[in-house]
């Protein structure tokens, strides 16, 4: 049976977490803080360990880092818990050599996913190293994880800067190069014969953005505009398949997150298909406060149009449908700002 650490400071979050994973067959170890979770960590050397990053005694930075200066505990599979995701928070836990990150509140599924990958690929590392470097082509710089690829992008992609409401491309334009979003929030889109905009996709900090093909040149199928402030981070086509190439591990990991893109696209497709106007706009808005990390109580800022355009209806029939959920308690609007009151009852909109 694997064995997991789990440090968490919150008790209902910690008993939960812990509940979620002995159900799924797990071993668990918990610690209230970071201090205790360090000495738990040496004393019983679990198979992967979970943890938070805000913490009384001894934050989630300062947990990992002092088990990655362990020769014990440096190679156990770390992942993050937090509410933080912001770019530059994610980008120095993976610096300091975080294998993996979930946010809170998360959902189980992901939760499992992330273990049972980590431990995967931990028990291939492990195999890895008593082969040759030379018959399996590991290298010890070779990238292992889709974070270290992101951490490229930052360190040498060509950065550039979009106002709110500017074009980043054009539908049938070429392209050459493959983005991060460092900052903001883009949205993706395609206009029908009539020039009604449908957004396709959103992306936040740390997504990757214009994957319409490996190939130089290829037209993009689909718009991107700025919905905020953004800032990317490109690097050329070419220069990514010599990475992948040359990274057998982050070829397989991006192929899994472009492989999770399209499922996600297909459910949006079916929910636009198949679902009540009510539901389309509900999921709508959970997923625009999801995308743009909007916490409880705080309102998302967006255009009715925007609204529109995601859940696939007309913008008369979301407001409409808007001013049913203010009258029912669900949401509060004030301007263009929208806030979610009843999260739980908005989730099970029919």
């Amino acid at each position: 049976m694997k064995r997991i650490l789990l440090i968490e400071d919150d008790k209902a979050l910690r008993e939960n977490t812990e509940e979620l994973l002995e159900l799924a067959g797990y071993n668990v170890i918990t610690a209230s803080n970071g201090k205790i979770g360090i000495t738990s960590a040496i004393e019983n050397l679990p198979d992967i360990i979970i943890c938070d990053i805000m913490m009384p005694e001894v934050d989630g930075y300062g947990v990992l880092e002092n088990l990655s200066n362990n020769e014990k505990t440096k190679h156990i599979p770390f992942i993050f818990l937090s509410a933080k995701t912001e770019h530059k928070e994610i980008r120095k836990g993976m610096d300091l050599g975080a294998d993996d990150y979930l946010t809170k509140p998360f959902e189980e599924e992901d939760l499992m996913s992330a273990v049972e990958s980590r431990l995967a690929k931990a028990e291939l590392l492990v195999r890895l190293q008593d082969k040759t470097s030379k018959e399996y082509g590991v290298s010890e710089n070779e990238m292992r994880t889709i974070h270290e690829l992101k951490n490229f992008f930052d360190d040498n992609g060509e950065l550039t800067n979009f106002k709110e409401g500017e074009h980043i491309y054009d539908e049938d334009t070429r392209s050459n190069k493959i983005y991060l979003v460092l900052k903001g929030l883009v949205k993706c889109y395609n206009m029908d014969p009539d020039g009604k905009e449908l957004i396709t996709s959103l992306a936040k900090a740390d997504d990757f953005l214009g994957f319409t093909s490996f190939l130089n040149n290829v037209p993009y199928q689909e718009s991107a505009t700025a919905m905020s402030d953004v800032e990317l981070a490109g690097i050329s086509k070419e220069n990514l398949q010599e990475i992948l190439n040359e990274n057998k591990t982050i070829s397989m990991e991006l192929m899994q997150l472009l492989s999770a893109n399209i499922s996600n696209i297909k459910a949006q497709l079916l929910q636009m298909a198949y679902s009540s106007v009510r539901r389309k706009t509900a999921q709508t808005l959970l997923q625009f406060a999801d995308v743009m990390n909007t916490k409880p109580n705080e309102p998302i800022r967006i255009s009715r149009n925007d609204l529109a355009s995601v859940a696939g209806i007309a913008t008369e029939s979301l407001i409409r449908t808007l001013s049913g959920f203010k009258k029912e308690g669900l949401i509060a609007i004030e301007g263009r700002n929208i806030q979610i009151m009843e999260l739980k009852a908005l989730q099970y909109v029919n």
